[in-house]
């Protein structure tokens, strides 16, 4: 056996492009069927579909058996460091907050705006959820805004819910705009075009994710009392995200969004009140599965006397520091800087591995981000925050054991499922995935957004499905486009940027964040129930998704192309 032997992947290895796509979707089939239909493990499902993936590879991919396993413990390693470091430096700079007693001041401070949890579920996990992904990403959003919920009065898988579905819009221009970026640098196509188009493609769907959020959160009630609110919010949220998306400050749209979002709403508020909220207090409790939630969760009282502006000053430090923080980071010289200190190490046995164009492939190094990721930045954070709030410097660092104890399975986990989505990456599965859906001909722009879909529902980010898919659809934009009505340039913009969109909708369902909310919420191995809860709207957005981006592509709705 040579280990060391060159790979180049082929996206059709068994001659027939059904066939290939057909197996190469097995490992993908094995986890949906795994987590949601056997109601496996989640660390147990990632094993078992890493397994599938590592089989069809080497069997029906062809890729050298030494190769497979080597790209298996990067994926793993790069799941541990940074995902799984970011994930737990998020939550430990929230139980700062709630050891400190502090994160109280903050719900209470929530209830100044309003006392309708329906209204402040919109509030936390869309806008101010939008906000952390618009700095953070990797699952910090999620973590911090389902404790958030929870601590509001929402019973946990409500909570687990409300930010999942809530965290579909912010993806796309998630962390500082990193996978337009790369859709764009990826593709060949310019950066503005990718921009607007994505961004134009989700706004659309920012006026139905706050009505979706309110049937999660109080079923055809909330929508009927709060719908103004809901509509408003997801309007302004979305015609900011229009506008700011095509401009110098792209990377800034959801951080723009999420904060006029809230002062608009704000206002709105002031001369229009929800009815209700009283009630829908007690609702939010109720737990969506007894099975699972064991400990009921109490309605809270707007309770707000003695909260002075001091405390509500301290009690949102956090997250100022968060915003100026990663705001610094992202100034360029201290963006630079921060990446010197990267190290690129060689991956041992991967020096044969190339793409399936016949370059080398990305994963012959390992990029090891000791200062450039958000984990580093949120762990300043957390310090920083404990210091402010007199918490001692030992006790701050065994709440980190406490939370690094916690997450033992969820690191076995997102370590499994990177590792099944470099395997499959590696080999050709996916691209061959991707290449079967690209024969559908003139009418692919109406499955565009699969890709991405399947691109973050494998990678579990947005960003490498961009990475993956969009030179894919470039490529087909290209062919397609000399017939069209939009023309050549368009199309390709067109494909690449709501392909982009579409992996926002593939985040909920991804099994990296099912677990990060699981760990969230405190329900560890619960993932498979909450994939059931919100598979039907992952679906359900993917579907509009579509339709959208093949109108886009028709006279009907090509004024919305720039």
């Amino acid at each position: 056996m040579q280990l060391l032997e060159a790979f180049t992947p082929s996206t059709n290895p068994l001659g027939h492009a059904w066939a290939s796509a057909l197996v190469a979707a097995l490992p993908v089939i094995a986890m949906l069927v795994t987590l949601g239909l056997l109601r496996w493990k989640a660390h147990w499902a990632g094993v078992f579909s890493w397994g599938v993936a590592l089989l069809v590879a080497v069997v029906a991919f062809h890729m050298p058996v030494g190769l497979a396993l080597s790209t298996s413990v990067q994926g793993f390693t790069y799941g541990v460091f940074p995902i799984v470091w970011i994930l737990l430096a998020a939550i430990w700079m929230y139980q700062i907050t709630v050891i400190s007693g502090r994160f109280d001041d903050l719900r209470r401070t929530f209830f100044l705006i309003s006392d309708d949890p329906r209204v402040l579920g919109i509030l936390i996990a869309f806008c101010f959820g939008g906000l952390l992904e618009a700095l953070a990403g990797f699952g910090a959003p999620v973590a911090i805004a389902a404790a958030m919920l929870i601590a509001v009065g929402f019973s946990k898988l409500r909570a687990a819910v409300t930010a999942l579905v809530a965290n579909t819009v912010p993806v796309a221009f998630g962390a500082v705009g990193l996978p337009v970026l790369m859709a764009s640098r990826t593709s060949g196509v310019e950066l503005t075009q990718v921009a607007n188009v994505t961004a134009r493609v989700c706004a659309v769907l920012c006026l139905v994710v706050p009505f979706l959020l309110l049937a999660i959160m109080d079923g055809k009630k909330g929508v009927k009392e709060c719908w103004p609110f809901g509509l408003f919010v997801g309007f302004v949220f979305g015609l900011v995200k229009w506008f700011v998306a095509g401009t110098a400050v792209y990377s800034l749209t959801e951080v723009f969004a999420a904060i006029i979002s809230v002062a608009a709403a704000m206002a709105f508020l002031k001369v229009w009140h929800p009815s209700g909220g009283r009630e829908a207090a007690q609702r939010i409790g109720i737990p969506m599965d007894p099975s699972v939630e064991t400990e009921p969760v109490a309605a809270q009282q707007a309770d707000t006397t003695g909260l002075s502006a001091g405390r509500i000053w301290m009690a949102l430090v956090p997250y100022v520091l968060v915003v100026v923080i990663f705001g610094i980071a992202a100034v360029p010289d201290v963006k630079t800087a921060l990446a010197s200190a990267d190290q690129k190490i060689a991956w041992p046995l991967l020096s044969g591995l190339n793409t399936a164009a016949g370059t080398p492939a990305a994963h012959r190094a390992y990029t090891l981000p000791l200062l450039s990721q958000p984990g580093f930045l949120l762990a300043l954070v957390a310090i920083a925050v404990g210091l402010i709030y007199k918490v001692g410097l030992a006790e701050i660092f065994r709440e980190l054991g406490r939370n690094a104890k916690k997450m033992r399975f969820s690191v076995l986990t997102i370590g499994m499922v990177v590792a099944l989505a470099y395997v499959m990456g590696d080999s050709g599965q996916t691209l061959s995935l991707g290449m079967f859906l690209a024969g559908a001909g003139a009418v692919y722009p109406f499955l565009a957004p699969v890709l991405g879909w399947i691109g973050t529902y494998v990678t579990g980010s947005d960003t490498s499905a961009n990475i993956l898919f969009s030179n894919l659809q470039s490529s087909v934009g290209t062919q397609i486009g000399v017939g069209s009505s939009v023309g050549v340039d368009p199309m390709r913009a067109l494909l690449v940027g709501s392909g982009a969109a579409g992996g926002v909708v593939g985040k909920m369902i991804s099994p990296q964040s099912l677990t990060i909310a699981a760990t969230a919420i405190g329900l560890a191995g619960g993932e498979s129930v909450i994939l059931r809860k919100v598979l039907k709207f992952s679906l359900l957005l993917l579907v509009l998704m579509c339709l959208i981006a093949g109108l886009m592509s028709t006279p009907l709705l090509s004024w919305m192309l720039p």
